[in-house]
């Protein structure tokens, strides 16, 4: 790294990055191309659903999902062959506050895990048949090169955003497109349906900070325990958040700068993958909180982008409930998760598959040879 100290990485945006900025034409690209849901091919989809050897609405939200997702694909029968869970990591430099239990470290170390394939994430996805793509964002230290790591680092970690920005806005764009970009780079291998997944201690600092911005609800109802924190810590994680939001003055109106003042590199990437998933009109499951944090930062450049979303679960995360009412979705599944890295929406993704399949595969009554309801 040339005697650069880590301090002096994580303020000095790549010069690439400094030029993509100066273009933004991959996150204006991407803006510009999300259109509306397919009317035609959800009304193909919803005569189907009424036709199927069931009673109407027997289903019940399973109907609505497949429906849904013919609407986001534009097919009326749309199939989910190929599915991607992408996990993005990076470090946080508001950790230095003590507000994880966990030292900044293990980042660098579940990223490791995750290429191994031992992580909760990959188990999941290799139940439901999805494969996972790992990404450095912004991890605090170098990682070694693998096969399966995407190396997208923007900096060594974000900085202290209780002592000032996160990260500057060039680099907050940068986080974004390096989203998109993965996106498209996945196209080549097939994408059907993309899940979010998060790795990064001191993650749901940020997404607290980011929540509180753009719904512009209390702190303290927006702060969780993390990794399992005390009462105690969860006080001082608020007070962290509350000084951070006082310091830079995040604008709501402007959701770049909420992310550069209060973001992660990671949750600006999954704003990213949101926004290049939906121009491609591909459905996309949201994990938990950090997911969700991501989701807001979309949502706020292109409201167009929120029926392309699908709420896997309602984490244990406090502030997790709030961002979904904000983006005017209802969780699939809610099982008290709050594990982060895809896993939640490795499951949500299993109800999206098996609720398009019913929707395909399913005999209609003049199909089967069988009688329909009789009107009284």
């Amino acid at each position: 790294m040339g005697g650069d100290s880590f301090a002096a990485q994580r303020r000095r945006p790549d010069p690439l990055c400094i030029l993509k900025v100066w273009k933004m034409t991959e996150l204006q690209e991407a803006l510009r191309r999300i259109e509306s849901l397919d009317e035609g091919a959800m009304q193909a989809a919803r005569h189907r659903q009424d036709a199927l050897t069931k009673p109407l609405g027997s289903l019940g939200l399973l109907e609505e999902l497949a429906i849904k997702v013919a609407g986001i694909t534009g097919k009326a029968a749309p199939r989910l062959e190929h599915k991607v869970i992408i996990t993005m990591a990076a470090d946080h430099g508001v950790t230095a506050e003590g507000v994880s239990l966990y030292p900044q470290e293990v980042t660098a170390q579940m990223v490791h895990n995750f290429l191994r394939g031992g992580a909760g994430i990959n188990v999941l996805a290799r139940h439901i048949g999805a494969r996972v793509v790992v990404v450095d964002m912004g991890v605090a230290v170098p990682l070694t090169p693998h096969p399966n790591l995407v190396e997208r680092k923007i900096a060594y970690g974000t900085a202290n955003m209780a002592r000032g920005p996160a990260m500057t806005r060039s680099q907050a764009i940068c986080s974004l497109e390096a989203g998109i970009e993965v996106v498209e780079m996945e196209r080549a291998r097939g994408v059907d349906i993309v899940g979010t997944g998060d790795m990064g201690i001191g993650n749901t600092t940020a997404s607290s900070a980011i929540a509180a911005a753009l719904t512009q609800r209390p702190v303290a109802e927006l702060t969780g325990r993390g990794t399992g924190l005390s009462d105690e810590m969860v006080l001082r994680k608020a007070k962290v958040i509350t000084q951070a939001l006082a310091l830079n003055k995040p604008n709501p109106e402007d959701p770049l700068d909420v992310l550069a003042k209060v973001g992660g590199f990671e949750i600006g990437g999954i704003a990213g993958v949101i926004l290049s998933a939906a121009a491609g009109r591909v459905p996309v499951v949201l994990d938990g909180f950090i997911s969700g944090a991501g989701a807001l930062i979309a949502a706020s450049l292109q409201p167009k982008v929120k029926p392309y979303l699908i709420a896997a679960h309602c984490s244990a995360e406090r502030g997790h409930r709030a961002v979904l009412e904000s983006l005017g979705l209802s969780p699939l599944l809610n099982l008290n998760l709050r594990l982060g890295e895809g896993t939640g929406a490795a499951l949500g993704m299993s109800l999206v598959e098996a609720a398009v399949r019913l929707l395909n595969e399913m005999a209609t009554f003049e199909e089967a040879g069988v009688s329909g309801a009789v009107e009284r």
